[in-house]
C-alpha cells in the first residue's frame, strides 16, 4: 500500500511537472488542434529544441494522456502522438501518504534516551522540551540539525526516561504527560527520526 502511494504521489509530481512548463499551454492547445503532430512538427511550431518537445511528448504519453503510435517516412520511423482524453485531473488522497504503527505496537514499544547519543534537549516552558538538536559527521564535517518540537512532542520528550533510568512504555510515557491518543502520530514522527540518529534504546 505505501509502495502503490508513492508510485502515484511520483506519478503526480512528474505530470504537474510537466504542466508548470511555460511552453504547456500553447503545447496542449496545439495537441487539442491538430489530430496528431510529431515532435519535430510540434517543436517547429512552438519554436523548441526538438528534444525539449520530444519530452513533453512522452511524458504526457507516459501519464496515459496522449496516444502513441509508430509511423514511416521514408522508411524512417517515428512516432505520432494524439490526445486519449480532453479532460487533465489530478486527484491524491493525502492520508495515503501516512502509514501509521499500529497504536497497541507503538504503546507497548519500551524507549529511554540513550547513553552518550550527542543530542541536546533544549527545555522550554512548562514541563515540556522545546527544541532537540541532533549532532552529525565529526570535526570540521560536524552538522547540527535543530528540531523544533510541537505540545506534544515537548511534553512527551521531556519525561522520556534518562540513559540512567529504566525503559518506559510509550504508553506510560504519554501517561505521565498527560497526553491523548491524537498525540500519536507526532510523537510516532519524532520516535522514528530519533531512532534513525541512535538517540533511542528501544525494546
Amino acid at each position: 500500500m505505501k509502495n502503490h502511494s508513492r508510485q502515484e504521489f511520483k506519478a503526480i509530481q512528474r505530470l504537474a511537472s510537466l504542466l508548470a512548463k511555460e511552453y504547456a499551454e500553447d503545447f496542449l492547445r496545439l495537441l487539442v488542434i491538430y489530430k496528431n503532430i510529431s515532435a519535430s512538427e510540434a517543436a517547429a511550431r512552438l519554436g523548441l529544441h526538438i528534444k525539449t518537445a520530444q519530452d513533453f511528448l512522452e511524458g504526457l504519453a507516459e501519464a496515459d494522456i496522449l496516444e502513441k503510435k509508430e509511423a514511416s517516412e521514408r522508411k524512417r520511423p517515428y512516432y505520432r502522438y494524439s490526445l486519449k482524453r480532453n479532460t487533465i485531473e489530478i486527484s491524491l488522497a493525502l492520508d495515503t501518504l501516512y502509514q501509521p504503527q499500529p497504536s497497541s505496537s507503538l504503546f507497548a514499544l519500551k524507549i529511554r534516551e540513550r547513553k552518550n547519543s550527542g543530542a541536546l534537549f533544549k527545555e522550554g516552558q512548562g514541563n515540556r522540551i522545546a527544541a532537540l538538536h541532533i549532532f552529525t559527521g565529526e570535526g570540521r564535517n560536524r552538522e547540527e540539525k535543530r528540531l523544533n518540537l510541537t505540545p506534544c512532542q515537548g511534553r512527551f520528550l521531556f519525561y522520556l526516561p534518562f540513559p540512567t533510568e529504566k525503559p518506559l512504555k510509550v504508553k506510560e510515557i504519554m501517561a505521565k504527560a498527560s497526553l491523548s491518543e491524537d498525540c500519536l502520530p507526532e510523537i510516532q514522527d519524532l520516535l522514528n527520526i530519533m531512532g534513525k540518529h541512535g538517540i533511542l534504546d528501544q525494546e
